[in-house]
């Protein structure tokens, strides 16, 4: 038996600890593997940093900085930037863990990574928020690179601190290294069909899913939790294909309406306020009713622990789609089991955003672009054809698509591991 780290404590509803779950779960079907499972428990690399700044007002004010490589035996780091007031080194490891079985789950040629900055950067001015950008830059330099560990826009950040982490970077080893972070500007070397990546994959994977149990989009009723990019992007291309928004929740509130809402309006009151809370087209709820919304799909694009064990009771979807990243309490998986609710888990649902960071990182190496068509066709390619892998593997041993994903994914892993083996 080995011993558990020393410096986390995880709990059963801790990230860290419903990521160790769910391995302890995939172990039955790894086989010989199973020897190097501890390989998923035990992160590579953790580095914990100190990012100090000077304040507009002339105070100097010190945060909590993270980047943490779980796994890098399938190829460099991939993973996001979180700047969150409550990020801890504790959700970054599990946020990097899940990034190596995502990665592995759509056989993309990465590690997982992940960083964060335990800030709100609402509270920053935009000199004080490049600043804190560039000093954590600097700090998290010894480990990261193009072909070490490629950061990438995550909650709280956006393709301007990308464009502030690249540029830092490149100043600091002398030469331009466009491929050292994705979710760039368009100009700066990033890709078309990057912003809505994400987003287009919830809808893929979604739609796969509606048509595997009979749910005919065309009139679905959708609920979002979670406005930004993953979530509005996701909800348009659903309407698109003829379903209605009838619930949002995120940080300004939650607004309900059973006949749909007008996406237009809805989008151009998210650009100018950074939230739905002002939206006239729909009736203000309480926050803890988004859970009662009656509705066909779900998608919980917001923060991790969401889904409690009594919310999992009370939903009344048929259908979950995960855009945020450990939304599931793991107790509360085996509730939307029990009731028959499917579940198509963060680990593929919302891999679209890393498979398009893929193509931006080729494409940043190749200095040849691809139209937003190709990347678009690309995406659906990949997104359905790992699906499709998982959905016969949760088949085949009658398992969830959750241990069906970290099954197909750890397999990867850990053949990776157990090919290379121990050096020295």
């Amino acid at each position: 038996m080995q011993e558990p780290l020393s410096y986390v404590t995880p709990g059963p509803h801790s990230a860290w600890g419903t990521y160790l779950l769910q391995v302890d779960r995939v172990l039955p079907y790894l086989g010989s593997l199973a020897r190097w499972s501890e390989t998923l428990k035990h992160p590579k690399r953790a580095l914990i940093v100190d990012v100090p700044i000077e304040m507009d007002d002339g105070t100097v004010r010190h945060f909590e900085g993270y980047r943490v490589q779980h796994n890098l035996s399938r190829g460099p780091g991939k993973g996001g930037v979180r700047f969150h007031p409550d990020v801890t080194l504790e959700e970054v490891m599990a946020l990097s863990a899940w990034m190596t079985v995502k990665n592995a789950a759509v056989n993309l040629p990465y590690g997982g990574a992940k960083g964060g900055v335990r800030v709100d950067p609402r509270q920053l001015s935009h000199k004080e928020l490049e600043r804190l950008t560039r000093r954590y830059t600097s700090e998290i330099g010894l480990i990261i690179g193009p072909q070490q560990d490629i950061p990438a826009p995550d909650v709280g950040t956006n393709p301007q601190i990308m464009a502030w982490m690249m540029d830092t970077y490149s100043m600091n080893v002398g030469a331009t290294a466009s491929g050292v972070v994705t979710g760039k500007p368009i100009h700066l070397g990033g890709s078309l069909g990057r912003v809505k990546a994400t987003g287009r994959g919830v809808f893929v994977t979604g739609r796969e899913a509606a048509r595997r149990i009979g749910l005919n989009l065309d009139g679905a009723r959708i609920a979002v939790q979670g406005f930004g990019n993953v979530g509005s992007a996701a909800a348009e291309l659903f309407t698109g294909a003829g379903a209605k928004v009838v619930a949002v929740q995120d940080h300004t509130g939650t607004i309900a309406n059973p006949n749909g809402m007008d996406m237009a309006d809805l989008m151009a009151v998210v650009r100018r306020d950074g939230g739905v809370g002002a939206y006239t087209g729909a009736e203000r709820i309480d926050d803890e009713a988004f859970w009662d919304t009656d509705c066909d799909i779900l998608i919980p694009a917001a923060l991790e622990g969401q889904i409690t064990v009594a919310r999992a009771n009370r939903l009344k979807a048929k259908l979950v789609l995960e855009g945020a990243n450990g939304p599931t309490m793991f107790d509360a998986d085996d509730v939307l089991t029990e009731r028959g609710i499917l579940v198509v888990p963060d680990v593929i649902c919302n891999a679209g955003g890393v498979t398009v960071s893929y193509f931006e990182w080729v494409q940043d190496f190749s200095s040849f672009f691809w139209t937003e068509d190709e990347i678009n066709v690309r995406l659906d390619k990949i997104m359905v054809e790992a699906l499709r892998k998982i959905w016969d593997m949760a088949d085949h041993h009658r398992i969830t698509l959750r241990t069906a994903t970290f099954a197909v994914a750890c397999e990867r892993i850990l053949m990776a591991r157990q090919e290379r083996g121990l050096y020295p």
